[in-house]
């Protein structure tokens, strides 16, 4: 479905199979809180032939973020959690190693300084819910907490899902199904349910197709010897988990991993977003006008320690840059290494969601995402 006027993301996603070579996806938007485009097409799966149906959901990777944000800062809203409190305040183990001054705020705007661990955990440890946790709490800062940021690619899942349930005393996944998912008739989840498994089509990685021309990522040079150097933080942040898990392995889509493992359709991520900025169509909404201007206020900016390029960051979410003139200031979401992006405009009325079952080499500005975003522009 195409709404009259944004027939341009209907053609930039036709040119995301023809040229940039999508296997599998779907794009959702969301203006006013109306659906004004759900599109999908290629396969279920990236290395198979079945169709994508209409409700086929994939794994997002770190879009994951920031729908998982949604929830301490809906704690916040709700008066139970204070983003100005020392994090050891709710959690006490948190306070070893020099951390007892990181704040909550810290967390959502990677501030804290633990974006890798001295001993990266297993696939089996990242999971049971206790030993992330612990390993965090123990971590010493590799730097000074609150003198600068670094995107904690891995370690923000058990930073935020031990922060949740100490608060709470339901995990981060719980919360957010109960809480948001449930409430909006959202199709995603952190912790997939089993019922919900055959729906979900397997993710593969996939090199940009040749006669992609500009729109081919090629990273900088010092990105590039970042990732791979063992000894960079860059390197150890992304492998605090070693090896990477199978993230088409059912125990590891089943587990809670609120910074990589989120499992949703565009749908669900478009209409999330819209939720955080306005109405949507039956008269839900998950975030105040102040909690939506907590969202998008810049918390971090700069260099990044981890990511080796700018970056800003709002309570939980990434901010777009000047790079990105078709986004207004006050946009805010999180895209996912390999491909999807979510994200809110305030100010034009946007809930936007993008998945893919073909994960490119791309961090943060996928070629096919950013097709979508500039054709979006176009129309707004």
């Amino acid at each position: 479905m195409v709404a009259e006027g944004f027939e341009p993301v209907r053609d930039a996603f036709v040119r995301n199979f023809e040229v940039l070579g999508d296997r599998g996806a779907a794009v959702a938007v969301y203006r006013d809180g109306r659906k004004v485009v759900d599109l999908w097409g290629g396969t279920r799966d990236a290395d198979g032939a079945e169709p994508w149906s209409e409700d086929t959901a994939q794994i997002v990777r770190s879009a994951t973020k920031g729908v998982a944000a949604a929830v301490p800062l809906l704690l916040h809203q709700r008066g139970l959690l204070d983003l100005d409190a020392p994090v050891g305040a709710y959690w006490p183990e948190f306070k070893a190693g020099g951390k007892e001054r990181i704040l909550v705020r810290d967390l959502l705007a990677h501030r804290a300084g633990v974006p890798a661990l001295d001993r990266a955990l297993t696939a089996t440890e990242a999971a049971d819910g206790v030993s992330g946790p612990r390993a965090v709490a123990a971590q010493q800062p590799f730097w000074e907490p609150g003198t600068g940021h670094g995107y904690h690619a891995q370690t923000y899942s058990w930073l935020l899902s031990e922060l949740v349930l100490r608060l709470t005393g339901r995990t981060l996944g719980c919360v957010l199904a109960e809480d948001i998912a449930e409430p909006l008739g959202l199709d995603f989840w952190i912790g997939l349910p089993e019922a919900e498994a055959g729906r979900v089509g397997r993710v593969a990685a996939v090199e940009p197709p040749e006669g992609a021309g500009t729109l081919r990522t090629r990273p900088r040079r010092n990105v590039s010897e970042a990732y791979a150097d063992p000894g960079s933080l860059t390197r150890r942040a992304f492998a605090a988990i070693d090896p990477l898990p199978d993230e088409n392995d059912a125990a590891y889509r089943a587990a809670e991993l609120p910074a990589s493992n989120g499992i949703g359709t565009a749908r669900a991520l478009a209409r999330f977003y819209a939720a955080t900025v306005g109405v949507v169509e039956d008269g839900a909404r998950i975030f105040t006008p102040a909690t939506t201007g907590l969202a998008a206020r810049e918390h971090s900016s700069g260099p990044d320690r981890v990511l080796v390029v700018n970056t800003r960051f709002g309570a939980g979410y990434m901010l777009h840059g000047p790079a990105s003139p078709l986004l207004s200031p006050a946009s805010f979401g999180h895209p996912g290494r390999g491909g999807s992006l979510a994200f809110a405009d305030p100010e034009a009325g946007i809930g936007f969601g993008y998945v893919t079952n073909a994960l490119a080499r791309s961090v943060t500005a996928d070629p096919r995402a950013q097709a979508l975003v500039r054709a979006l522009g176009s129309v707004l």
